[in-house]
């Protein structure tokens, strides 16, 4: 069956806990944004898309979504697929295109966004954000792959021990005192940089 324009999908939440009821939500959603959350579970594998296609259930995030299954033509779903992104490992990591990052490495993964670490004082000439992508840029990070999830590819750099340091003291610029405490106290070796194209 050729590939509808929109599907009638119920999202529901998938929040852990002990007995919670909560509502269902039933929403016309357009086949392009349905297959958006398909991807960032499957990749590109048009096996695996049909399958779950077929099924009308996927879990994506902290939402399921349900919808009435039916087999796919291949040759539409071929179509739409090529729509999105492809990995592309020649593409060099651009710090302004940048929006996100990750430190990992200790027990838990730091998030941070450029909004929030882009924000400097008043009489500083750059900030925690600008900082973190002079490091990045100067540890030639390696293409890591595109993410579905975050449209965005990935970059990933080792970090020495003089690198978490400067970042450790460039934490100090931040408004933000939890992003900052978890910056200057926990333990990471990894930055993961993300880059919408």
């Amino acid at each position: 069956m050729a590939l509808p324009a929109t599907v009638r999908v119920k999202l529901s939440s998938e929040a852990a806990g002990a007995i919670s009821i909560t509502p269902v939500v039933v929403q016309e959603l357009p086949i392009r944004d349905l297959v958006g959350h398909m991807l960032a579970v499957t990749g590109k594998d048009e096996a695996r898309l049909c399958e779950i296609l077929l099924r009308g259930s996927l879990v994506s995030g902290g939402s399921r979504l349900r919808w009435a299954g039916w087999e796919a033509d291949r040759e539409s779903l071929r179509e739409l697929l090529e729509a999105f992104p492809d990995p592309d490992p020649t593409l060099v990591f651009a710090p302004a295109r940048c929006t996100r990052a990750v430190l990992t490495g200790g027990r838990q993964a730091i998030e941070i966004g450029r909004e929030a670490a882009a924000s400097h004082g008043l009489f500083r000439r750059s900030g925690f954000w600008e900082e973190l992508m002079e490091l990045v840029s100067g540890s030639a990070p390696v293409y890591a792959g595109y993410s579905y999830r975050d449209a965005a590819d990935r970059y990933r750099c080792l970090l020495s021990a003089g690198t978490c340091a400067r970042l450790r003291a460039a934490a100090q610029s931040l408004h933000h005192s939890t992003l900052r405490a978890r910056i200057q106290t926990e333990a990471f070796a990894v930055v993961e940089a993300y880059t919408e194209r």
